[in-house]
């Protein structure tokens, strides 16, 4: 039994895009275990749909509509969760969205959407609550979603590749910041490799350029036949955060090859190159 059956068997938390994929699956988890949940996301429909199975399986949850992409609107979920439910546990930035296309024919107000949503989102969750959780003085935890790709490149995925690089660099330095000011609040970075999502569904792709649909529905393809169970790496992910570490993932082996790798690409300073694994994908 991991040690997420006592850390997490009580208590606040709050998960963003927690209506769908990676977040619905970690509420769940935090669900069962006994938290009480607060199944943030901008679509209330699918929220409210996550916390009633919450609550039918014997849990506790409140659905709340968020756009983590309007910084007040987080500032106006921490008051809420802090006045109706008391001081957060566990924080995870889970919100985001996978973008396709070439950089210059991406749409202004698509590129303006994914980074509002994968790099603000979590800057500005951290932000909002972050000072309650301090001010509180008890032991917290906040875990943000970075990726597998947060150590790799990939053209026609630029925008969601950059966002996580981002994530993975703010998480390391709020990781030190906290140490710095002395907060009892263990951050992770949550590395996902290739789980079952609807990330890369036909309807997400809205507002990407039409030459990214045949990359698009390959990469569900992809994720839909050789994807980890969902549940199963949301466990692994919260079994993790309740260990207090600070890389977490579902797929070690899938994140040290792309550690190294990326390791290797900086030192030898070449040119990025194109690998034979990805020509094939981008073949249409």
């Amino acid at each position: 039994m991991g040690k997420d059956t006592d850390v997490f068997s009580s208590g606040i938390a709050v998960v963003t895009g927690a209506g769908a994929g990676i977040g619905s699956g970690l509420a769940r988890r935090l669900g069962a275990l006994g938290m009480t949940v607060i199944v943030a996301d901008i679509n209330m429909d699918k929220a409210e749909q996550v916390a009633a199975s919450i609550i039918a399986g014997g849990g506790k949850a409140e659905a709340v509509r968020v756009d983590v992409s309007v910084p007040a609107e987080l500032d106006a979920l921490a008051d809420h969760v802090i006045k109706h439910h008391g001081p957060v546990k566990l924080l995870i930035n889970n919100a985001g969205i996978e973008t396709l296309g070439y950089v210059w024919e991406i749409p202004a107000d698509r590129w303006e959407k994914t980074l509002d949503i994968n790099i603000h989102g979590v800057v500005h969750g951290v932000r909002a609550f972050a000072p309650h959780m301090i001010a509180h003085g008890a032991e917290a935890y906040i875990a943000n979603l970075a990726s597998v790709g947060s150590f790799g490149i990939m053209p026609t995925q630029t925008s969601y590749m950059m966002s996580k690089h981002a994530i993975q660099s703010f998480s390391e330095c709020l990781y030190l910041e906290m140490q710095v000011a002395g907060a009892p609040i263990h951050v992770s970075s949550i590395i996902p490799g290739m789980l079952k999502t609807e990330i890369f569904n036909a309807e997400a792709g809205e507002g990407e350029p039409a030459a990214a649909a045949a990359h698009r529905r390959k990469m569900f393809e992809m994720m839909r036949d050789y994807g980890m169970d969902l549940d199963e790496g949301c466990r692994l992910f919260v079994e993790q955060i309740a260990e207090k570490k600070f890389w977490v993932h579902s797929q070690p082996d899938m994140s040290r090859d792309m550690i190294a790798a990326r390791a290797a690409f900086i030192q030898s300073q070449e040119a990025p190159a194109l690998s034979p694994e990805v020509e094939h994908l981008l073949q249409h």
